[in-house]
């Protein structure tokens, strides 16, 4: 039997087009996937994504302190007792000094320009963080439908042997066959079983894990089941799509800009601020009136210029932290396209051989009731009937993830930007 063209498989795919048909008409391969609205709320409501979230509050705080500076304006207060011996007198005085340095060498446009690069780096950073929960959602979904499929195919096979070990009793009630066969049969059948539920323990684990790390997402009681496309674009094409959309690539090169600007702010901060006051003072019992400018420059040593080498190192480094994720991404895309290709291949080759394997079972069966074969090589030709289906269901998985994978990294399968 064909897997993809069970009835219950067909019938699945069809209801879940019907559900969504202009969703389906953008993306019907999507039709094996979770709802859309389910994938964006559990993405949204992914700790790492909300906590990436909260970082951009974090750097819209850390934009404004930037945009105010680190000098703040201080007052000093004085007060002396002056002793006349002259006139034999004495008098209190006072002065008050108001000051606050100053940036200049255009160090608040570079400020302006860090804060507003935070901002860029966190609202990347979200993205990235949606993506990161779109692979976690896609890689244990798939899981997940490998373990159902594994427990359909053995569920399918403990149904046939069943049924088969009922038509050996019959034959061993009439004497067509000798006791040891329906033995061998019933054992087969109690070897099935053990299977099924070793299959439904490892569908009931990866079922937890999705469902408890994305609760969102509901299972249907049917999984589904589709075929999947080939891939119509070249490697390099793939590539460059998701290079152009990646937003660790984008995170990269934004800190590349980032210790650029920081670079050219130690610089700047070669030339010290500046600190101009106001002060007023009260002498001689206020007989005396003082109102005067206060300038004070600090004198630039050593300790800035290591500071500005410093940044113009780290600026390096982020440039090679930048090229070494380009290559890595285009290295990650070639691999996966290379999988979904072959994958897609392989299956092909894996259904007609399945369909091959099931029809010599299919012969087995037949010589086994006309009594040209032993029951021992009909449960083999079924046990290897049953493998050729369950490896080319495999294989068929495989090449849906890794083609969603390339549609996911070059967001053209799920909406990962954030608004």
């Amino acid at each position: 039997m064909n897997t993809l063209s069970h009835p219950a498989v067909v019938f699945i795919a069809a209801m879940a087009l019907a559900a969504n048909p202009a969703r389906a008409a953008e993306t019907p391969a999507a039709a094996d996937l979770p709802p859309l609205s389910m994938v964006t709320s559990a993405i949204n409501m992914y700790p790492g994504v909300a906590g990436a979230r909260a970082g951009i509050g974090y750097e819209e705080a850390n934009r404004n302190r930037l945009t105010t500076g680190p000098h703040e304006t201080t007052m000093r207060f004085g007060t002396q007792t002056r002793q006349d011996s002259i006139i034999n007198r004495t008098m209190q005085e006072w002065d008050v000094l108001v000051e606050r340095p100053l940036r200049v060498n255009g160090k608040s446009e570079l400020d302006l320009q860090l804060g507003a690069q935070g901002v860029a780096q966190a609202r990347l950073a979200v993205g990235d963080a949606r993506h990161e929960a779109g692979r976690s959602l896609l890689r244990m979904w798939f899981g997940w439908l490998r373990a159902a499929a594994q427990v359909m195919h053995l569920q399918e096979q403990k149904t046939l042997l069943a049924k088969q070990a009922g038509l050996v009793a019959r034959r061993v009630e009439l004497g067509d066959a000798p006791r040891q066969e329906q033995s061998l049969a019933n054992a087969a059948v109690s070897q099935a079983e053990v299977a099924v539920l070793q299959a439904n323990l490892r569908q009931e684990v990866a079922a937890s894990e999705l469902t408890n790390t994305f609760p969102q997402i509901v299972l249907p009681a049917n999984p589904p089941l589709l075929e999947p496309q080939p891939l119509t674009q070249a490697v390099d094409a793939w590539q460059d799509k998701i290079s152009e959309h990646n937003h660790e690539l984008a995170m990269a090169h934004g800190e590349v800009k980032r210790r650029e600007t920081l670079a050219q702010r130690a610089r700047a901060d070669r030339i010290p601020d500046p600190t101009v006051g106001v002060r007023y003072a009260s002498e001689r019992a206020g007989a005396d009136r003082i109102v005067g400018l206060v300038l004070s420059i600090p004198f630039s040593g050593n300790l800035r210029q290591a500071g500005s080498e410093a940044a113009n190192a780290q600026s390096d480094i982020a440039l090679q932290r930048e090229a070494a994720v380009r290559r890595r991404l285009t290295a990650e895309a070639a691999a996966t396209f290379t999988a979904a290709s072959r994958s897609y291949d392989t299956w092909q080759q894996a259904r007609a051989a399945a369909t091959s394997v099931e029809h010599n079972a299919q012969l087995a069966a037949r010589a086994y009731q006309l009594g040209e074969s032993s029951l021992t090589d009909l449960l083999a030709a079924q046990r290897l009937a049953i493998e050729a289906r369950l490896s080319s269901t495999v294989v068929q998985l495989d090449a849906s993830e890794a083609r969603y994978r390339l549609l996911l990294d070059a967001h053209q399968l799920w909406d990962l930007d954030e608004d």
